[in-house]
């Protein structure tokens, strides 16, 4: 019986052959996103803004009235609908911050987060930049860049909450 040898392999080759057999590592798994309601989270902000400031415009019978039916409308879980609602309120006040905020909500219920990150945007250039509406204003940012796996934006927005706060004078 003959005897077969092996011819010898540089350890260059055996190094390549040891890669080709290999198994690649598995990709990193992205964390998923933790499970939230975002409107809630962007309500929240508005909601523990106590700040000195809070501008609250008189509001036009006939927008009034469709922000009502918007708001009927989202609680019954009809997202398109309220929509709806406030584009034809939005309409009679293009310029009314409150609206624009309102309706960038309705966005993220409908998952259209670039159009919920404008209209935030447009409704704190429009309004006071203080306050509680300036504080769901840019929650809503915050949200979205988290949504968009853009934590610096994140981050930067959430700066900007902050800064939504004005404290009132200390009165003893």
């Amino acid at each position: 019986m003959q005897r077969r040898t092996l011819p010898r392999l540089s350890p260059f080759a055996l190094a390549l052959l040891a890669a080709a057999c290999s198994t690649p590592p598995p990709a990193p798994v992205r964390p998923p996103r933790p499970s939230y309601d975002l409107v809630a989270a962007i309500r929240a902000a508005g909601a523990r803004e106590q700040s000195v400031i809070d501008v609250n415009p008189l509001r036009d019978p006939g927008v009034a009235s469709l922000q009502d039916a918007a708001q009927a409308d989202e609680r019954a879980g009809r997202y398109a609908d309220a929509a709806a609602k406030l584009d034809q309120a939005l309409r009679l006040g293009p310029d009314s911050p409150e609206l624009l905020q309102d309706r960038a909500e309705l966005a993220v219920r409908l998952k259209d987060y670039a159009a919920a990150e404008k209209l935030a945007h447009r409704s704190w250039e429009l309004g006071p930049r203080l306050g509680p509406l300036c504080a769901r204003n840019w929650q809503t940012i915050v949200e979205m860049r988290l949504q968009a796996d853009d934590e610096a934006g994140a981050a930067t927005a959430r700066k900007w909450v902050q800064q939504c706060h004005v404290a009132g004078v200390p009165r003893y």
